[in-house]
């Protein structure tokens, strides 16, 4: 296992500008934002995401995790979806300034996914730190999408909240848990079904954040392809 390095050894990284704070902060703690980007395309690696493969991110944000995963994957292979017009806005400025607009990604605004149909087939459906924030029929939507949307091997790779612990808030969308259970249930009404592949910290996510730490991942297939191995 790799931990993500947080050594008191280490050289402490410089302040990101104000701007760049503002930005992160929109999708997350500001003082993490870099060690969770990197964690989402080291754990997609792992998971053999290859430069050919095409991938879609349900909530993809700033482009945190988009970033790096549109410069790995062939131009026009990163989809991603977004419900906040404003966010979306900054991320299309964070590829600017990365100058990745020639990767031609697809950035989509999607209020409402139960009315998401994309004319592709997903080799990988990532969803990061997403699915603690929906409620239960928007869950519903967007296991309906990945079962439309995947390809006959593709999977769906999530993190949740695992647990009976009462439901927060956080800039105005709900922080849910859930059993697995309830998620394989879920899956199970889409022709899905579902791997609990553990905790973050067992794929390197090592923050000593036991709220964020102890978050499960989920590998999630359709049916059929589950069966064909």
């Amino acid at each position: 296992m790799t931990r993500l390095n947080r050594d008191c050894d280490e050289p402490t990284p410089a302040a990101a500008p104000p701007e760049a704070e503002r930005r992160h902060a929109l999708v997350g703690p500001a003082n993490l934002w870099a060690i969770k980007r990197e964690f989402q395309i080291r754990f997609l690696k792992a998971m053999k995401l290859a430069p050919e493969s095409y991938l879609f991110d349900v909530g993809c944000g700033t482009l945190r995790g988009g970033l790096p995963l549109i410069e790995y994957l062939h131009e026009g292979h990163y989809f991603g979806c977004e419900v906040r017009e404003h966010v979306l806005n900054e991320g299309r400025l964070e590829l600017q300034e990365a100058g990745l607009n020639w990767k031609n990604p697809v950035l989509l605004l999607t209020p409402d996914i139960s009315r998401l149909n994309v004319d592709r087939k997903f080799d990988f459906i990532w969803a990061f730190s997403v699915l603690i924030h929906m409620k239960d029929e928007v869950l519903d939507s967007t296991l309906a999408f990945a079962s439309r949307h995947l390809s006959d091997n593709g999977v769906f790779y999530a993190n949740i909240n695992a647990g009976c612990t009462p439901d927060g808030e956080w800039q105005g969308f709900p922080v849910v848990w859930r059993t697995l259970d309830f998620y394989q249930s879920a899956c199970a009404r889409h022709g899905l079904t579902l791997s609990d592949l553990g905790p973050l910290s067992a794929h390197g996510h090592v923050l000593d954040v036991a709220a964020q730490d102890h978050q499960r991942m989920l590998r999630i297939m359709r049916f059929d392809s589950s069966l064909r191995g």
